[in-house]
């Protein structure tokens, strides 16, 4: 038996990450079972009802309220978790890192407390996002967009103002970048060195980043576009311009160019600015191939293809080929081990990813393999999952999409969706694999095994309970500089019963082999698809970026709006940070905002 409450706080306002880790905290507390506090989004509503709590207080909630729910072992129990949560949310108001009392409550405010700012960090709710942007680049600010939810048209003026006042907006939907070796967002503690990359994906810029820092190269500059840069309303606004800034980079020597397939006018743009650069190019249109590339332009359908193809090309390293040839090899033989456990009707793999881009490449590996594959993110010839919170027979889910994200933190931070999913896929006996992602560095959960671990010994029980053998295949993001430490992270999953492979596409190869029994045929070595290029010819550069951007090799200077862990995580990085104590303005209702604007 067990005791629950449910408070909805009525207008209270709190941003996803500081919620999380009140609910982290709480949750441990002796007596306590489980504990959440969370924005009244219809999904965090789902979520409650999923795990218990069910009441005509959270049905009529809205998502400017908070609910407060703690289940525990008795009434006092429960009584002492509500408590906590009260004096967390206090500390919360009142501040711990910094008197809030001078923090500014407006980016207007921040720019006279620091007047030298180059840069605004925004992870405000989306429909406050472009508003707080524009803002951003009417004082002659830089952009690094975080949120989503950004109309498409919003994207376009932004992106557009930004190019012709010589600044940059990257994003909306932008999880990462690197610049000036600052990690804006999420991100790993890379090398230095001399390859840039331009990715409309977070994760897979940091697959290819950590697989590069892996060979022993490094990174020059790393710029996000926001995942819809290169649709054909956008026009490839932020890729184009980064392009030519990289171009003009005399640390940058070889460009890596990421992301999912473009559309069909934008991606002749970008391969025809690409082709004009006098650097070598390597064009990643994950599983887009093949294609025609200009005559300095080496196409990799993979991130890990790009990633050697890179290295290949900066340097002729094969240390990186050698450690994923290896993987592979070995691959193979824990295929036959381990389908050799599965009985009859454990068929399928469930791909449960916290990275979109890394969610495309494991449907781009296994589809020659498994045939169709069910996706809430299909690409080429997957279907698509007609319902994202039941898998369908072989099926990769993004977690990171936005019916999973509205009021919550991303899943790269909050594991709480992916872990009742796991349960839930271990209760399937169709189940053979459950591959994941785990993804290190700035931004992501501080122990990502530490939260993965119980719910996989809980998935494995459900499963050695109903006479089933349950494999888990999951790759390591991150380098041996990352804050949640790779080695230690690595061992306890290994020690957890985890297959951990060194690449994602390596992870994804193995799960499909596993659940093939390693009987179809195997798709081509990492790389070899790539074309090679031609260094003979002279291409004279030419690029329509408007001004010239003052970002790249200055000192940042950024006003921080939204996440309070950025930045704390900017903190970290020995760079320049103000915090603004950001609330909804008028409200949240967005028709007095514009009421407002109007009158000044």
């Amino acid at each position: 038996m067990s005791d629950r409450s449910v408070i909805v706080k009525k207008g209270s306002y709190r941003d996803s990450i500081t919620l999380m880790k009140i609910s982290n905290e709480v949750a441990v507390l002796k007596g306590i079972k489980q504990a959440a506090a969370a924005m009244a989004t219809p999904l965090n509503k789902r979520l409650l009802k999923d795990i218990g709590f069910q009441s005509k207080e959270i049905q009529g909630a809205g998502p400017e309220d908070m609910i407060v729910a703690v289940e525990g072992e008795d009434a006092s129990s429960v009584s002492a978790g509500l408590q906590t949560i009260e004096e967390l949310l206090a500390a919360k108001e009142s501040g711990s890192h910094e008197d809030r009392a001078v923090l500014p409550t407006t980016l207007e405010e921040a720019i006279q407390q620091m007047p030298d700012a180059n840069l605004a960090l925004i992870s405000v709710p989306g429909e406050f996002a472009a508003r707080e942007a524009s803002k951003a680049l009417d004082k002659g600010l830089n952009v690094f967009l975080f949120s989503s939810n950004v109309p498409v048209d919003k994207e376009v003026e932004l992106k557009q103002r930004a190019i012709r006042r010589g600044l940059m907006v990257m994003g909306p939907d932008c999880g990462t970048a690197i610049v000036n070796r600052v990690v804006l967002g999420f991100g790993n503690v890379v090398n230095k060195g001399s390859i840039g990359l331009v990715s409309a994906s977070g994760t897979g810029l940091q697959q290819v980043s950590t697989l590069i820092d892996e060979a022993g190269l490094g990174i020059s500059q790393a710029l996000g576009t926001g995942g819809r840069d290169l649709s054909d309303e956008v026009g490839a606004a932020t890729t184009i311009q980064s392009l030519g800034l990289l171009a003009s980079d005399p640390d940058t020597k070889t460009i890596v160019v990421i992301s999912k397939p473009p559309a069909g006018k934008t991606m002749g743009k970008v391969l025809e600015e690409a082709g004009r650069i006098p650097k070598p190019v390597v064009i990643n249109f994950l599983g887009k191939t093949p294609f025609a590339p200009p005559p300095n332009c080496t196409v990799a359908s993979t991130l890990e293809a790009a990633a050697l193809s890179a290295v290949s090309l900066s340097s002729g390293g094969s240390g990186l080929s050698l450690t994923l040839s290896r993987a592979r090899k070995e691959a193979r033989e824990s295929a036959l081990k381990e389908s050799a456990s599965l009985s009859a009707s454990q068929r399928y793999v469930r791909g449960l990813y916290s990275g979109g881009t890394l969610c495309y490449e494991a449907q781009v590996v296994m589809g020659p393999l498994l045939g169709q594959i069910a996706s809430n993110v299909p690409l080429g010839g997957s279907s698509v999952l007609k319902d994202a919170n039941r898998s369908v027979k072989h099926s990769c889910v993004d977690l990171g999409a936005e019916e999973f994200v509205v009021g919550r933190a991303h899943p790269m931070m909050d594991y709480t969706v992916r872990k009742l999913r796991i349960l839930q896929e271990a209760r399937d006996p169709e189940t053979a694999v459950i591959l994941l992602d785990v993804v290190l560095g700035y931004g992501s959960n501080p122990d990502p095994a530490g939260q993965l671990i119980p719910t996989i010994k809980d998935a494995l029980s459900i499963a050695t309970k109903a006479k089933r053998h349950l494999c888990f295949v999951a790759s390591l993001v991150g380098t041996a500089g990352d804050p949640q430490g790779l080695k230690d992270q690595s061992r306890r999953l290994t020690e957890a019963g985890v297959l951990l492979l060194p690449s994602n596409a390596e992870a994804a190869l193995l799960s499909a082999l596993i659940a093939t029994r390693g009987k179809e045929a195997e798709p081509p070595e990492p790389g070899t698809e790539a074309a090679k290029p031609s260094r003979k010819q002279t291409i004279r550069p030419s690029f329509k970026t408007g001004k010239k951007n003052g970002l790249l090799g200055k000192t940042l200077k950024v006003i921080n709006l939204g996440v309070g862990t950025f930045a704390d995580d900017l903190k970290a990085q020995k760079a320049d940070v103000l915090t603004v104590d950001w609330k909804p303005p008028a409200g949240g209702d967005v028709e007095v905002m514009d009421l407002l604007d109007k009158l000044r």
